[in-house]
């Protein structure tokens, strides 16, 4: 038992303040719409790139307005059956369903939004590099992730202040489903959109740099606009969904437990300090101005650093005015609950624990920070160890790529698992508590995300003003220099940001998790009025070791899923784009047009087609696991997702970012330069890496939400069905039984779907051999 039952009753200045905050989320979007008009104020070129990036606009929009169809029947179906999960109150039930529709709406939104400004955004920054030069061209690319990330802060912190405003003490119920759509429809994008943009990067320059040996971005090769396409709509709209609902479910997880550990004051400091990180999130982005000669990476990371810093001590101060000394000063119930908690050894003085909480959070952000950025760089030794096996071939550029991202996994882990523990022990005694530090780490790192995201976004929009420059041929070598330069820079802040998404992950987890733990415990304790709560709960119990294990696979399968897809949907537009090679006249001597939107369609299909099972995947594992074995094995099904989970991602993320920037080293000249046997040796290894990177990896992020935040709404079920008087255990069997058989169906027609793509294959390779 958690021995908590609070009921938070938010009132006079708390409220005044939540109000205040809900105000800061406004004022975040209305930056978020300057950032805007600042990028579309910028030149845009000449016609030649303008007609380029519309044609990468009118895919983008294509893309998603599919993907929202698609996905609007999962929305309709979780939406039902979040109405049918049972709630104290109806009030709660429907306000959690609605708020499940405003969670996925929102992560939606930011992804649009975002994508729809980077395909506008692109085009400007290739102008600015050619008539203006590269400190404008940067600045342009960094506004528009400026915009996503005041998107981003400015949507969570209002839906979940909203909510907070509305529900009061029963808002960490109604945050449940909030979290929930956020996470959900993220996960959606960023499978789908990781698919769509790998397949055409992966199938571009397989046929392009390693079969006809022309540039990445070269308009004869027919692949050309999907993959400039599948940028937006996998690294834009896709990955800032993701970090949305990193944003959102980090909140949720800590107003649900500050609701419990520190009552009206535990709803609202979860709240203030995403809020701080919203000002200082302003701050950094006018901080990211390059001085003369520097690299543009080092410029970005220093204002990273400074608005972190600037945040930690904000959020140290607000700490120490908040909240009492002391949790005899808590008011009302709260003081009732947390003087019996201090009675149980959690006599910590509650301000400390807050701020070390908070600054935990900011230095784990700085940790992976620097320790992404040395195992994905160009001028560190990992990058340039696997650039220097490209001169011995593939196998060996593939092997050095994997140990990089096997090792990095295990320090990166050493620093979130630190920064875990460490929170966990700020609780001095108490199991809640402790829980609610993990999440206030969480929301430390939140501090940065509105600088991360625009980290992220920078990314993509530079390599996608690169790719216009060279298809339109209207740069200037010192303009495609700088351009160059930019990507590069792109490439590295897009892998660190990747590693923070994954800390970010572990963390919301975690306290989700825990959250899943106290309703389990509480509600045990109401089945079993005579207080006997089952033992077998805990780890003695082996269902739990087969939960740890299950877990586990699901992260192994949903990888590979993942992967396979793309690798069936990259091998349609290989022979796509050699079709076309063949059969149309005159592409290889620029007289022929190639057909462009043939390939965007084929990814298109493929990526809305092959989103579905992963995802299934995600939301019924865990249901059949919690109703099939039991409340102990679930809770180690979720034990072994995070585990297996948060390894699982930085060797996907690190692995990919070390393969694409080796290739950047030799495509600059070093070990052969372009069109040698040592640059086809690491376009290879990118283009494996391609959706280990920007598919699997990021994908497993919203997937340990999702399935914790499953288990979270079902756990109350769970244990109503399987212990004590009211029990159904024919009813959970079937349910269970349900769920195993959809997965088993979903992941039989997936196979089929390779069956039919290899004998295809095979026909058409039999008929027209590969261009030489």
């Amino acid at each position: 038992m958690t021995g908590l039952e609070i009921k938070p009753e938010l009132t006079g200045g708390n409220l005044a303040l939540v109000l205040i905050i809900g105000v800061i989320s406004l004022a975040a979007l209305g930056m978020a719409a300057m950032f805007r008009s600042e990028v579309m104020a910028a030149g845009q070129g000449t016609q030649n790139m303008q007609n380029i990036a519309k044609a990468i606009q009118e895919g983008a929009q294509a893309y998603l307005t599919r993907q929202f169809r698609t996905l609007g029947i999962f929305a309709a179906v979780a939406f039902l059956a979040l109405l049918a999960l049972p709630a104290d109150d109806a009030g709660v039930r429907i306000g959690r369903s609605i708020f499940f529709l405003v969670g996925a709406g929102f992560s939606a939104a930011v992804g649009y939004l975002g994508m729809s400004l980077a395909v506008q955004a692109n085009l400007r920054v290739a102008a600015a590099a050619n008539e203006t030069g590269r400190d404008p061209a940067m600045k342009v690319g960094f506004r528009t992730g400026a915009m996503v990330g005041m998107l981003t802060v400015g949507l969570g912190l209002l839906g979940a202040s909203t909510v907070v405003i509305i529900f009061k003490d029963e808002a960490p119920h109604v945050l449940e489903g909030f979290g929930f759509g956020a996470a959900l429809l993220a996960m959606f994008m960023r499978v789908g959109g990781g698919i769509f943009t790998k397949a055409a990067d992966v199938g571009a320059d397989l046929v392009g740099k390693v079969e006809q040996n022309i540039p990445e971005d070269d308009p004869r090769n027919a692949a050309t606009i999907a993959d400039n396409v599948g940028d937006n709509v996998g690294d834009c709209a896709g990955m800032a969904a993701d970090l949305f609902e990193s944003y959102a479910v980090t909140l949720v997880a800590a107003l649900i437990l500050g609701s419990q550990a520190f009552g009206d004051k535990g709803l609202v400091f979860p709240l203030l300090i995403p809020a701080i990180g919203a000002l200082t999130a302003v701050l950094g982005v006018y901080l990211c101005k390059p001085r003369p000669g520097e690299n543009g990476l080092v410029t970005i990371n220093r204002a990273f650093y400074i608005s972190a810093a600037i945040g930690g001590v904000a959020s140290v101060i607000a700490s120490f005015v908040y909240l009492p000394s002391s949790f005899a000063d808590f008011d009302g119930v709260a003081a009732t609950a947390l003087n019996q908690i201090s009675s149980d050894g959690a006599d910590g003085n509650p301000r400390i624990i807050a701020a070390a909480a908070v600054l935990i959070g900011i230095v784990m952000s700085a940790g992976i920070l620097a320790l992404t950025g040395y195992f994905t760089g160009t001028e560190y030794k990992p990058v340039k160890d696997v650039g220097k096996t490209s001169l011995t071939g593939a196998a060996t550029v593939i092997l050095s790529g994997l140990s990089v991202g096997f090792e990095s996994a295990v320090y990166t882990t050493f620093v979130i698992g630190g920064a875990v523990f460490g929170a966990f022990l700020l609780g001095t005694g108490s199991l809640t508590i402790s829980l609610f530090a993990v999440s206030l780490a969480g929301c430390g790192l939140l501090t940065t995300v509105g600088v991360i995201v625009a980290m992220d976004t920078f990314g993509p929009v530079s390599d996608n003003a690169q790719g216009v420059a060279e298809m339109s041929g209207d740069v200037s070598p010192e303009g495609a220099q700088i351009l160059t330069e930019l990507d590069a820079v792109g490439n590295t802040t897009k892998a660190i940001t990747k590693g923070i998404a994954i800390a970010t992950a572990v963390l919301a987890a975690t306290a989700l998790f825990g959250s899943y733990a106290t309703s389990v415990l509480d509600k045990l304790a109401e089945v079993h009025a005579d207080g006997n709560v089952i033992a077998d709960f805990f780890v003695f119990n082996p269902g739990v070791l087969v939960g740890v294990l299950l877990g586990a696979a699901v992260v192994f399968l949903f990888s590979g899923l993942a992967i396979n897809a793309v690798a069936r949907a990259a091998g349609a537009v290989v022979f796509e784009v050699r079709r076309q090679f063949r059969d149309i006249p005159g592409i290889m001597e620029g007289t022929g047009r190639p057909e462009y939107g043939r390939v965007v369609d084929i990814v298109t299909r493929d990526s809305l087609r092959e989103l579905v099972t992963p995802g299934l995947l995600a939301v019924l594992a865990p249901i059949a696991v919690g109703f099939g074995l039991g409340v102990a094995p679930l809770a180690g099904f979720l034990a072994g997702a995070i585990g297996s989970g948060t390894l699982m991602a930085v060797f996907l993320a690190n692995s990919g970012g070390a393969w694409d920037n080796a290739k950047k080293l030799v495509e600059d000249g070093n070990h052969g330069g372009k069109g040698s046997e040592a640059h086809a040796a690491t376009v290879i290894g990118d283009t494996v890496g391609d959706p280990f990177k920007d598919t699997a990896g990021p994908a497993i992020n919203p997937l340990i939400k999702v399935m914790n935040l499953v288990s979270l709404l079902i756990a109350s079920a769970v244990v109503s069905m399987s212990q004590g008087d009211n029990q159904h255990d024919g009813l959970r069997i079937l349910i269970a039984l349900v769920a195993v058989a959809i997965i088993i169906v979903a992941l039989y027609v997936a196979k089929q779907r390779e069956v039919e793509f290899g004998d295809d294959a095979a026909a058409e390779a039999a008929a027209a051999p590969p261009v030489a």
